[in-house]
Formats: C-alpha cells, structure tokens, sequence
C-alpha cells in the first residue's frame, strides 16, 4: 500500500513538473519530461489540460508513444487530439494497437477521415481494422483480442514448452492458452501454471480442462464483466454461434468497462455525459447542460403549478408557505436513497423479476416507517414553535403520505424505465423529483384547505 501511495506521488510530481515548464514555455525541457513518463501519465497530464495546452503537449510528445496514449484516453479528449492528426499519421499510430482499441479509435471517427485512415494503412492493418470494426460495439466481440495462442489437443505438452521458448514471449495477461480442434472450435483450456508442472510427455487432451464455456461474440459487455467478477477470470475465451475460438477478453479490458459503468451512472445522475470533458469549450458544455436544466425546469414549474392551486389559502396563512419546503424536501431525500439503491442493485444483477414485489413491499414498509418516525417529529416541533396543533397534525399526515410515495417511486421508477429501454440512472432523478414534490406540495396544502379553508 505505502508503494502504491508513493508511486502515485512521484507520478503526481512528475506531471507538476511538465506543467510547469510548459507554463514558463520551456518546451525543449517539456518534451525530455514527456519522453520520460509512461503512456497513461502522458494521458492524465492531456485530460487535465485545457484545449491549447492539449496541442502543445501533443506536438511536443515523440509520435511513436501516440498510439499508446490514444488508448488510454477517454473518448471526449480522444476525439479532441484525433482532431489535430492527418489521415496518414493517425494510421501510423494505430500500428500495433490490440483489435479492441483500434476499432475503439476507428469507431470514433467522421466517415470521411475513417476512410482516409483506411486508406493509408497497410493490407495487414487494413484487414484488422475492418475484423475489428465487424463486431458490435459493447458486445463481447468488440472487446476482445486476436492475440490468442491455440494448442491442438493430440500434442504432447513438451512440444507446446518447445513452441513457447522459440516464441519468445506470450500476449499481455496470458494466463491459460486455448485448445482448438482443426476446424478451430473450441475444446478447451490449460493454464500456464498447469502447463509448466505437468508430466511433459502427457498429451494437451490429457491435462487440458475441458468444461469451460466460452463467452458468445454477441454477449453484452456489462454481462461479461458480471462474468469476469463472478469466476474471477484473468481472461476468457470468446466464441461464435458455432463454438469456433475468435478470442480471449482480458482482465484490464473489463476493468475499463466496469470503471466506465461507474462514471456513467454517477455522471448520468447529474444529467451529464459520461465522456464530458472536464476542460471541454463553454458553448459545448452549455449546450449539453441546458438540456436537463430546461427539462428540470419544467418540472419545477409543474409543482409551481401545484402550489398555486392553493393560492387562497397560502395568502391566509403565511406559516404555510414557509412550512411548504418541508415535505418535499424529506421526500426528494427519501426517495434519492430507495433510487440510489435499486440502480446498484440493478447494475450487480441483484434485482429481477422473481424479486421486484418483495423490493416493493419492503421500501413501502420502510416509508411507512420513516413517515411515522419524522411525522412524529416534525408535528410536535411545528406544534411547539406555532402552539397549534392542527398544523402539526397537517404537515404529519403530509410526511407520511410522501414518505410513502418517495419509497414507492424510488423502486418503480427504475423498474419502469428499465423496461422500456430507458436508463434508470439519466432519467429516475428528475422524474422521482417531480413525484416527491408534486405530491408533497397537494399532501401538505390539500390537507390544510380541507381543515383550515
């Protein structure tokens, strides 16, 4: 741990360092410091830069690292250097890239650079691209690697030792090689440890594990990193509809998957893009805020709307129109936590249809709860501070009633949107809003119309 915390330091200080001398326009010492971090700290230092600093640090970077640090890159700041790059040298620093990124990069593209691209690779990069770019986006087959090594099943394990040594060094994350018959359909796995302590002179079909099911090309990829999480795999072999070997998915693939997962369901929530770029232009980013604050907007107005419904009697007593936060407000709280944890339990597969019902009743019972608890204590605080108890009893019966409506909506919410391919955790928010505070609004000043007007 102490390692890894002084690692990040150092890494920290180094990048502190590039970003002063390019501040003092010392770019000959700005370049040997870039030479000298790794791929993914060059990426950190453009994320965290503004737009001209970004060019600057590009141009200053050795074009034989581009292709490394494109694929560390998050896709809005990936876009935005792609932008500075001519046909011909973004394809040169797509060379050697896995299958995965390359079609990651090459997917990104407008069409007529993509095709430009195209062009100015070789035959061999060109078939890759195109291999890379035949399978669905956020599908296990647009996550996987070619650099597979297959073993036929009739040789002995000295002859695949032999094999290894003249090839000098395996793909990154290799943790078991796959075993394919002569058609290439997958029979099974053996795994380097196993390998290197058996019996040389046993056959591959003799060691091998044969029970191991592929991932199918077609799988989605929040289902594979479940996969991944669930068996604890390094890496995983990838299959098509007639079980013949297309690839593995690695370890640090799925890490990405899952880290991405996070920040877009954390920035989904705030009604942004989960590739924003934090250094992105003003207008581009006003533009994409002032979507969901218009449509926050409108809701608020829709309660507004609520609230003047009971004009009369808001205009009677003044008390209530300062009370009047309050129940939304126990609502809007409530309800974010139900929501917050349904969306969890729905991303880890938790939630289902066998188990909904039972969800529901146990937010409900929770509400009803909650509502008696704070009804409790919040009619005998406003019946203290105004000595009246008929106020007291209002806001009470109000607390209760959104309390209840706040546990309902945060489970169904979800689930609603869910089902009609809507998700949960861009749209939930705004509408579990609107729920708590429309129905805090008419619980709290129906009530007192009824028994005060």
């Amino acid at each position: 741990m102490l390692a890894e915390v002084a690692d990040k330091e150092f890494a920290e200080q180094r990048i502190q360092e590039v970003s002063e001398s390019l501040a003092r326009g010392m770019f000959v010492q700005a370049r040997r410091q870039l030479h000298n971090l790794p791929a993914w700290d060059v990426a950190l230092l453009l994320e965290s830069s503004p737009p001209k600093a970004r060019a600057i640090i590009w141009q200053l970077v050795d074009a034989d690292e581009h292709g490394d640090i494109l694929e560390e890159l998050s896709e809005e700041v990936q876009k935005s250097v792609i932008r500075q790059m001519a046909p011909e040298k973004l394809a040169a620093a797509t060379e050697g890239m896995d299958t995965d990124d390359l079609a990651y990069v090459l997917r990104g593209l407008p069409e007529q650079v993509y095709q430009e691209v195209l062009k100015s690779m070789d035959e061999q990069d060109r078939q890759r691209a195109e291999q890379a770019l035949s399978y669905a986006e956020e599908t296990a087959g647009g996550m996987m690697n070619t650099d597979t090594i297959t073993l036929r099943p009739d040789v002995t394990i000295d002859v695949v030792l032999r094999y290894l040594r003249l090839k000098g060094e395996l793909p990154e994350a290799t943790d078991k090689l796959y075993v394919v018959d002569r058609d290439d359909k997958f029979i099974g796995e053996i795994g380097i440890s196993r390998l290197l302590t058996v019996d040389p002179s046993k056959l591959v079909q003799d060691v091998m594990d044969p029970d191991i099911q592929g991932i199918n090309v077609d799988m989605d990829e929040v289902e594979v990193a479940k996969l991944f999480e669930r068996q604890d795999w390094i890496s995983a072999p990838v299959i098509d509809d007639e079980n013949r070997l297309l690839g593995r998915i690695t370890i640090d693939d799925v890490v990405d998957i899952i880290r991405e997962d996070a920040q877009h369901s954390m920035l989904s929530m705030a009604g942004l893009d989960d590739d924003e770029d934090t250094f992105a232009p003003v207008l581009k980013s006003t533009r994409r805020r002032s979507v969901w604050l218009g449509v926050n907007l409108i809701t608020a107005l829709l309660a507004a709307a609520v609230s003047s419904m009971f004009e009369d009697i808001l205009a009677q007593m003044a008390i209530l129109a300062i009370l009047n936060t309050i129940v939304p407000s126990m609502g809007g709280i409530a309800g974010s936590q139900t929501l917050t944890l349904v969306i969890r339990g729905m991303a880890l597969g938790h939630i289902g249809t066998s188990n909904q019902r039972w969800l529901i009743g146990k937010e409900l019972a929770i509400g009803a709860l909650n509502g008696v608890i704070w009804a409790i204590i919040v009619a005998g605080v406003v019946a203290l501070w105004k000595q009246d108890l008929v106020i007291g009893g209002i806001i009470a019966f109000a607390m209760m009633a959104n309390l209840l409506a706040a546990g309902l909506a945060g489970v169904t919410v979800p689930l609603i949107l869910k089902r009609f391919n809507i998700d949960p955790a861009l749209a939930g928010g705004v509408i579990l809003t609107t729920v708590t505070d429309v129905v805090g609004i008419f619980a709290f000043l129906g009530t007192a119309t009824l028994m005060l007007g």
